[in-house]
């Protein structure tokens, strides 16, 4: 795309690779290495304001994309939630789409932290693959989907992901206020509901590739893409929900309000 021509990280995906494997590489090797003899940093109060601060993020990204560009740009005036094209114009509208679209994609390193936190505290528990995987696939994916088709119906999922972040950075942000907190965060379970709940609107949504007779979005490959991050993570979220949930295997530690003293 055309407009994308000087923006930060977009004149190539190999910064983008490099900051992954960069990312990978610590949170599964180095970075537990490093910590292996050492106290676990006390970072209270430093994800606090992370944590509040992703919420704002999310916020800013969802309302400006409800707003400006789900609505303005074609959501409630011309999208049909099937197939909706990339407009590659230089208009207002088009122009507010690519921003937000780049915006989106580089929350996803902002999120990168969620991971290194964990290392510098010694959780390794939870630095497992779902959460590794997840935090690398997103600004991967996404940097090719910036590039190439900013808009069109492949940013409805992004919508559902923007929504999902305020509940979750919400709730670590509280929890990481302290144990007087706790009590607040009674919920904790349904936010492995609200998840699974947003993988299976985005692979409905995305999965009407295979019924619809002729769709013209220019890059199909990326619907294709996108069904399958759905799946994939729907299974996966499936497979954490029944070992934590079902067979009691990842239960938190604080049985009567739901809430783990790990997080």
């Amino acid at each position: 795309d055309p407009r994308l021509e000087g923006w930060p990280l977009m004149s190539s995906p190999f910064p983008t690779t490099f900051i992954i494997g960069t990312y990978i590489y610590f949170v599964t090797s180095l970075g537990p290495k490093l910590m292996e003899n050492k106290k676990p940093f006390e970072l209270r109060q430093i994800m606090a304001l992370y944590n509040f601060s992703v919420v704002t993020l999310s916020s800013a990204i969802l309302k400006k994309t409800m707003i400006l560009i789900f609505l303005m740009s074609g959501w409630a005036t011309g999208y049909s939630f099937r197939c909706d094209i990339v407009d590659y114009s230089r208009s207002p509208t088009a122009l507010r789409m690519v921003r937000t679209c780049w915006l989106y994609y580089f929350s996803k390193f902002i999120e990168l932290l969620d991971t290194i936190f964990f290392v510098l505290r010694k959780k390794n528990n939870q630095v497992t693959f779902l959460h590794v995987f997840h935090h690398s696939i997103m600004p991967w994916t996404w940097w090719f989907g910036v590039k190439f088709a900013a808009g069109g119906l492949g940013t409805f999922h992004a919508l559902l992901n923007c929504i999902v972040h305020v509940v979750m950075y919400t709730y670590y942000g509280i929890c990481s206020l302290g144990p007087a907190y706790h009590k607040y965060l009674w919920w904790k379970k349904y936010m492995t509901t609200i998840q699974l709940v947003q993988f299976i609107m985005i692979t409905g949504h995305i999965g009407q590739i295979y019924i619809m007779d002729d769709c013209p979005y220019q890059y199909p490959i990326f619907m294709f893409i996108i069904w399958l991050y759905g799946s994939m993570f729907l299974v996966l979220f499936l497979h954490f929900w029944y070992h934590a949930y079902t067979k009691g295997q990842r239960l938190p530690k604080m049985a009567k309000n739901g809430i783990s003293k790990d997080q």
